[in-house]
């Protein structure tokens, strides 16, 4: 797979929208977490233009928001290209909880992945 990265242009209508440049003659397999969930609706369309490069759109549903803090994990390949975080309710006296939160995402999925290195080197 070629080096891909993934840029915010903006959030709109309860709709992210990036561009993923560096993905080459085929896009990407996307997926974007939340929890560990993947959300549905997601994405992706060449740019008109500029091969190798793609318009992303992830729609917010609405029964994700909570109160609190959201942070989604925009991934391709076991890679994380991006993430952008929610927070809704109480405003928050600086952004502790968002990092926090990313930390405990992305832990989980090393956890993950670990432990599917170490079945499938002992099998």
């Amino acid at each position: 797979m070629d080096t891909i990265s993934l840029t915010q242009t903006r959030i709109r209508a309860g709709v992210w929208e990036g561009i993923l440049t560096g993905g080459g003659p085929q896009p990407p397999k996307i997926e974007v977490l939340l929890l560990e969930r993947a959300l549905p609706g997601v994405t992706l369309a060449p740019v008109p233009g500029r091969p190798g490069d793609y318009a992303l759109r992830v729609p917010i549903p609405a029964d994700v928001l909570n109160e609190g803090v959201q942070t989604f994990l925009i991934r391709a390949a076991d890679q994380t290209l991006a993430h952008f975080t929610i927070v809704t309710g109480v405003a928050m006296e600086d952004d502790l909880r968002a990092e926090i939160d990313l930390l405990r995402a992305e832990l989980d999925m090393l956890k993950r992945a670990f432990r599917r290195h170490c079945l499938e080197t002992m099998g």
